[in-house]
This record gives C-alpha cells, structure tokens and sequence, in this order.
C-alpha cells in the first residue's frame, strides 16, 4: 500500500507502532463501538458532541456523524490514516488540549489509526433518529454487571474429596485449570480465632477456645459459627462494615466548624441491631431509602418498630452537609449534600460511580448525564434544595400523648411539692424577719415593717435608707440560710425531692430522619448544564439508569396517588431488592466476600463499571448472589455458606508453587492472610487486657483534642474554670470502638495510623498499609503501655505464680494458642533478661508513688511484646 505521509516524525510514528502491535489485517477487525468509541467518549466527548457543544463544527458520537467531518473538512479518510486530519490532530497533539481532558495514550492514538486503515467500519447502523447523547452500544450493554444474575450449576472438579459445599466447587474448578491445588486445613485453633475476629471483631477466650476444641460432634465447627453468630457482638462487627458504606459520622462534617449531628447514633444502633437480628437485607434496604414512606404522616404516637422505621432513614442523612453553618455559600451545600448522598447510594447499593455524570455524560460507563439527574428526580422530594430543612429542623419527636400525659401528671406532683415549698419559705422568711425586728427599736420596727411591705419601685429614698441601715431585717429566700440553717435545709430538701420528681418524666427522644412534606406536588427536577445548579435545563422525571432498563423496563412514579408521599424513593428500593435488579445481590454479597477473604470476587466493591477490575469468579459470584435472594437476603446464612467452605477453612501458608503461578492468590488456592483493621485492634488490645466495657447503644462517647493537639477519648470540664481539666468516663473510655465519637475532624489518634477512613463521603473499601507510625504507636503510645500493664495484672491474678502457666495464659488470651516448647523457653529468656535490665536500670517514680517491682515491669514489657507483635496484629 503506498502511504502519503504528512511528516517524517508522523510516519516513523505509525510504522513502528503498527509494527510493534502487528498489522491490523493479522488481528481481529476494529470497530467503531467496540474499541474507538470509549476512547473517544473518555477524551474527546465533552468538546465534540455532549451537551451541544461542538467545537470545530466536529461531533465524533457517531461513526456517521464523525464521516461528515467538521469546519476543517473531512475527519478522516477510509483506508488511508495518513491523509485523516482526525489522526494529524492527535498525533501532533492538539486533540484534545491538555487543559480540557486526559491525553490519550500512544496505544489508543495507534488503535484509532488501526481503525482508518481497515475501513473505519461500525457494527451496525446508526439511524437517523438515533439521539447520540443517549446511544448506549450493544457493547456497553453487554457488559457483564449490566446483564442478569445467571445461576450456573457448580462444575465438576478433580479433587472433589476437598469439596465442602457448593461453592468450593467454582474455587477448585479454577485451580484445577491452573494445576494449582487448595490448601489444606487450618488448625482448629487458628481457624476459631478467624471465626472470632471475622465475625465479632474480637478475640475468643480460653473458655471460647476449649469449648470449640472439647466439642466432639461431627458438627462441631457449625455448633461454634452459630453461637458467634448469635453473640451481641456480631452486630457491632457487621454494622461497622455497613456503617462504612453508608458514610456514618456523628457531626456534619464540610466545614471547620464541624458540628455535632445529635441523635445520629440511633442510625448507628439500628444497623447494629439490624444485623443481630438478621433483618431481611432486602427489607433493610428499602427501610433506609423509603422507611418513612411506609408510615403515615403525620409522624405521632409512633410504636418502637415505627420509630425504627424512621430511624433507617439516617442512612439518607450521612453526607457531610455544610447548611448549618455560616459563611458557606447555601446553594452551592444544599446541592452537595444531594450529590454526596447519591455517590453514598449508588456505590454502596449499586456499585457504580453515579456521581462521575453529575457534571457530564460518565467517560467510561453507560451513564448520561441526563441519567444522573433522573436518579436525582428520585430523592428530590425529600432533599429540596429549595425548600431545605437546616440541620436541626430534621427532627421527629418520638414523644407520644401517653409520654406527655405522663409527664403532665408528674409536674403536677413536682408543682405540688413546690407550693407547699413556697409557703413554708415564706412562713420561714416571716419569721425570721419577725425576729431580727424584734432586736431593732421599737420607734423603727414600724416604719422598717412600712417600707418592707412598700414595692420596690415605689419606696421613698428615707425607706430604701432605712432598709440600707438596717440590713439585718432584708430576709429573702436567697439570705435565709444565714438566719436559719435548719429552715434552708428543708426547704431544700423539697426542693431536690421536686427535681426528682421531675427527673421520673419519659425523657422526649428525637430521630434525625428523611421525609416528604405532604399536601404538595413533588418539586421538578432539572437537568443542571454542567452540573451548575445555575444553569438549569429541561425537567427530568425520576426513572432507573437506562443501561440498566434495556433488558427490563422500569416505570418509576413521579407521583403515586396511592400513597401520602411520592412514592417514588419506595418504587425505587423496592425495584432495587426485587431479585431481579443486576448488581444489588451481587454488590452486597461481594461485600461479605471481601470481608471473609480480604478481597472481594470483584477487587473494586465500589465500582461494577469499566474502570473497576473485573470479578476472578463471575460464575461464583451469580451463584452467591442466587443463593442470597434465595434464602430471604439472610446476611447470617451467606456467612455460614461461605464459612463452611473449605475455601474458608483452609490454611495461609504459602507455597512456591502458589506463588509462582498466582503470586497475587486471586484464585484462593490459600486464604489470604489480613490485618486487623483499627477499630477491631483496639477493641482486641482491650479485650485481652480485660478491659473492654461490653456496654452496648446510646450517645456516643466524645473526643477532644489533649494539651499537645492529639484525638483522645473525653470531655473537656468547660465549667471548671481551667484549661486541660477533664469529666472522668467511668469506664465510657474502654467502651467498644463502634460506640466512640466519629466526628470527621477529630479521628481518634489511637486508630489512625492503621488506616482509619474519613467520611468524605463514604469508605466502599477500606485500605492496609504498612508504615512507621503504626510501629511507633504500638511501641510508645500511652494506650500501647497501660494495656500491656493491664494484660500483666490479669495474667498474674488469673494464673498461678508459675512463670510457665503465666506466660501460657498471656500466649492463649494474645494468639488463641499454646506456646511450643522453644516460644515458652525464649519467653522465659527474654522476661529473665528484662527483669535484670529493670533491677539494674528502676524506671522513675513520683514521690507519692512507689516504684513496680522488677519482675512486674519485666512480664509487663513481655505482654507489650505480644501485643505489638504481627501474630497479634494480623488474621491467619
């Protein structure tokens, strides 16, 4: 073929390209749909084509459209990339400026040239009428989260005799095809610690471990998941995972000022008790996006489970929202906290980055930008920008009529006491003004008595002198104690038995909720240019993504006559748990995945779309996500399917031959070994120094800012009258991590450095890095050193004088294991070897204070050891 080259540079450019990747005509053909599209919809989209915008006169959204070329002539030549200005453009780098979009890389600039010389061909027609702006390719419809759940039989395998339950079969069908084999079993004692932790963030005891160990029964391992499973904890372990996704914080958030959310915690408790009870995760989903539209308004006399019900709403309250605060632009927070609540949504339900179209048509998946203001449409009638509810304005008393008639009853005793009070006061006063009268002169007892009886306001300059010089006979109820102490007393008493009285009225309890105003039309919803609020466009009705309606038609009300409210967010989370909807089962049930192994089935739990990694085990993930609808969206009965697998049960050691062919273990021929996140380290630490207050629900327990600037649990005492004085906890410090203060600019500084997530909005996967201030924390931190004293005072109580039988609890309460005999040798080693140090080298005491023996402070280092060791800090 003889080429007409612009330039020499351009020439060299494609030939060693072409010659790189080989000629087109060895390779599959190219095609508009499949392979330019995306690269053009990524980079060049937004200035030729989207939104009207043509620059140039050039629309490159249509294979037909790009052939009519633009201002400049034709775009391209078939057959000949050389002679198309479209290539010349981007070779030389002018299409699309650095300034407006991501450069494309030499890769795609090469495919596109690719495409030219085998034709510039298309898959299929374009239509006239076809609307560019909305187009969808079979290709992009064809992606796998696109299409239906399918439930595929479990294949058959070679070493079946490792086949536990149906699922092992899709884990071993892949190494089997790799030549890789499962591992074997973990130990019983390895594999009850995982349960443990897995399950209830928390170490098992030596009595949890001997339980599971002296159990005989076939059913031994079941017997143990089902009593975790049916543990307290379990929902403080399982609502934290949730609470990450739906962006849980106890303040606002936005700005520095960063103020308290009140009774946000109820949300907090509501997934907590969620979870204990195992509440139908299809029914949980809908009682958060919709729990207010399956109540009548107005919100009065509510029962608890209709309380609950509005309670579940706080899930469309997490976003950081800046409205109750000044100095912020409102119009522009108002409509941030819409934004942030539907990338909240959308990636926590749906996996999928809504919010990338808030602005423009998304650059990688099917989602328009039209299509981003339509699931807006949904929450619009509750999130009014126009008519917006300041933050304290977003409160529903659960106070009932029977809560108030009470609480009148009991005032009516309280104001009883207190009359009775009032006239024994000024019986008392009487008195003793009698009294003091009695000691002045008689020529001045009558006019004292005068000016006494005479109003302030209106008392002669000589009556108020009088008065003056005589102060003795000003009783008031404020003085009378000087005069009669035994008076004051009860009067005082009465006055405290009054309070107490009071102190017995049903406390008004408030829920931070979402709901519609009624008795008005749904506000419209407009498609803002560019997402500026400022530019509105046309109106758009509430509907589903259409990508995700193509193969089933979904009708959304935009305002259900049925119902008091719209209706339109009940549609949704109905149309959302159906069954049929393609991503929520698989979305949820990768979560649970993930935090069995590490990893999910699909690597990015927040993103089903392009730019995510593509599931390791698609068939295994459809058939979880059949089975899950299956068993009535029972999170605990996903939990026993998956932790009765041998794929669960299996051991972390490594292999050279597992690491040389999947380094990365995508195909779980071990189980992943993971670290503690930060919350669960901290409850660990506190649960094996026997410390951890098991108090469950309720306000959470504050934080502050110590004298050197870090994130400490405490209250600082405003009252009393110096800097640095704090309210004792009582205990509230030792709490679980679940229960303390999340607030976004204050993360507790204990938990930080092991990757503590900040809401902004929401953490869909959270990280585990390894660096220096983890170390650091765990060596010198007041925490790291109190709780190792901590642990050596339970020890030595708890276990004999033996040095052996101490260093064994220590070992069994840390790691859910027996020392071997050479880790009980280097125990005692090291620990002799410590209490030399100390005795030679006594740390400092105070005067008041006498100094730890050296053995103490010796065992006390050795419990420091295990808890900052990897065997503790990581899950086997």
């Amino acid at each position: 073929m003889n080429h007409n080259w612009p330039n020499s540079s351009a020439k060299t450019f494609v030939i060693l390209l072409v010659g790189f990747l080989g000629p087109a005509s060895n390779a599959e053909e190219i095609t508009y749909e499949r392979e330019i599209r995306p690269i053009f919809k990524t980079h060049c989209f937004q200035c030729h084509g989207e939104g009207g915008v043509l620059q140039g006169g050039l629309d490159l959204r249509l294979r037909r459209l790009i052939a009519k070329g633009g201002d400049s002539g034709e775009s391209f030549v078939a057959g000949q990339p050389q002679e198309s200005l479209l290539v010349q453009r981007l070779l030389d780098g002018e299409m699309p400026p650095e300034e407006v979009a991501l450069r494309p890389t030499a890769e795609e600039i090469e495919l596109v040239q690719r495409w030219i010389t085998g034709g510039a061909v298309a898959s299929r027609s374009e239509p006239e009428d076809l609307n560019p702006d909305n187009y969808i390719t079979d290709e992009e419809q064809a992606f796998w989260s696109f299409q239906p759940v399918h439930r595929q039989n479990p294949p058959d395998v070679q070493t079946a005799a490792r086949v536990r339950v149906p699922l092992d079969r899709f884990i071993i069908a892949k190494l089997d095809a790799n030549n890789l084999t499962i591992s074997p079993d973990a130990d019983s004692r390895t594999i009850v610690r995982r349960v443990y932790f897995d399950l209830l963030g928390l170490p098992p005891t030596p009595d949890e471990i001997d339980e599971f160990l002296n159990d005989s029964s076939a059913d031994a391992y079941e017997r143990m998941l089902d009593r975790v499973l049916n543990s307290p904890h379990y929902g403080e372990r399982w609502g934290r995972h949730w609470l990450d996704v739906a962006g849980y914080a106890d303040s606002e958030g936005y700005a520095e000022e960063d103020p308290v959310r009140p009774y946000a915690y109820k949300y907090r408790d509501y997934v907590i008790r969620a979870f204990n009870d195992d509440k139908p995760f299809n029914q949980f989903v809908i009682e958060q996006l919709a729990g207010d539209e399956l109540l009548t308004p107005p919100f009065e006399n509510l029962t608890p489970e209709q309380a609950q019900k509005l309670v579940a709403t706080g899930f469309l309250r997490t976003a950081p929202d800046g409205t109750g605060v000044g100095g912020v632009d409102q119009d522009v927070a108002r409509n941030d906290v819409m934004a942030k609540t539907i990338q909240i949504v959308s990636t926590s339900l749906t996996g999928l980055t809504v919010g990338c179209a808030q602005c423009h048509n998304h650059r990688y998946d099917p989602i328009s930008h039209e299509d981003y203001h339509a699931i807006r449409a949904i929450f619009e009638p509750s999130l009014d920008w126009k008519n917006w509810l300041a933050p304290a304005k977003r409160r529903v008393s659960l106070y009932t009529d029977a809560d108030r008639a009470k609480s009148a009853e009991i005032e009516a005793q309280a104001i009883k006491i207190l009359d009775e009070r009032t006239i024994k006061q000024n019986e008392y006063i009487e008195a003793t003004f009698q009294k003091e009268l009695a000691k002045l002169e008689a020529s001045l007892r009558e006019p004292i008595m005068t000016a006494r009886s005479t109003p302030d306001k209106e008392r002669t300059a000589e009556q108020k002198k009088l008065l003056k010089e005589h102060p003795s006979v000003n009783v008031t109820a404020s003085s009378l104690y000087l005069y009669d102490k035994k008076a004051a007393d009860e009067l005082k008493k009465m006055a405290d038995e009054a309070a107490a009285v009071r102190a017995t009225k049903p406390t008004e309890e408030f829920v931070r909720a979402v709901w519609e105003p009624t008795g008005k039309a749904p506000p419209p919803t407009f498609l803002f240019h560019r997402g500026d609020h400022e530019q509105p466009k046309q109106q758009v009705a509430p509907r589903e993504l259409t990508v995700l309606t193509s193969l089933k038609p979904i009708e959304l009300p935009t305002n259900d006559e049925s119902l008091p409210t719209s209706g339109r967010r009940l549609a949704y989370a109905k149309w959302l748990t159906s069954g049929e909807h393609p991503l929520v089962a698989r979305v949820i049930v990768n979560r649970i995945w993930l935090n069995h192994f590490g990893r999910g089935l699909v690597p990015t739990p927040g993103d089903f779309g392009a730019l995510g990694v593509e599931p390791t085990h698609l068939e295994l993930l459809d058939w979880l996500a059949s089975e899950f609808v299956e068993s009535g969206w029972s999170i605990k009965e996903l939990h026993r399917l998956i932790m009765t697998s041998t794929a669960y049960r299996q051991a972390s050691l490594r292999d050279d031959k597992g690491d040389t062919v999947d380094a990365d273990n995508t195909l779980y021929w071990r189980m992943p070994v993971r670290r503690l996140e930060a919350e669960v380290l901290r409850d660990a630490v506190l649960a094996v120094s026997g410390e951890l207050n098991t108090t469950a629900f309720g306000p959470p327990v504050p934080v502050m800012a110590d004298r050197v600037g870090q994130f400490v649990i405490g209250k600082e005492n405003l009252d009393a009258g110096r800097p640095g004085t704090v309210i004792p906890m009582n205990g509230e410090d030792l709490r679980r991590s679940v229960y303390i203060e999340s607030r976004r600019s204050r993360p507790l500084s204990i938990m930080e450095p092991f990757d503590l997530p900040r809401m902004e909005p929401n953490c869909t996967s959270r990280n585990a890095s390894t660096v220096s201030p983890q170390s650091l924390l765990l060596m010198n931190s007041d925490f790291a050193l109190t709780r190792a004293m901590q642990l050596a005072t339970r020890v030595q109580r708890d276990a004999s004088d033996n040095i052996d039988s101490q260093i064994t609890l220590a070992w069994q309460l840390a790691y859910a294991a027996q020392p071997t005999e050479e880790e009980l040798t280097d125990a005692k080693s090291f620990i002799q070897g410590q209490t030399d140090y100390f005795a030679a080298n006594p740390p400092p005491t105070t005067k008041d204070a006498q100094g730890t023996k050296p053995a103490d402070e010796a065992f006390a280092s050795f419990c420091h050891a295990l808890l900052s060791s990897n065997r503790f800090l990581y899950i086997d």
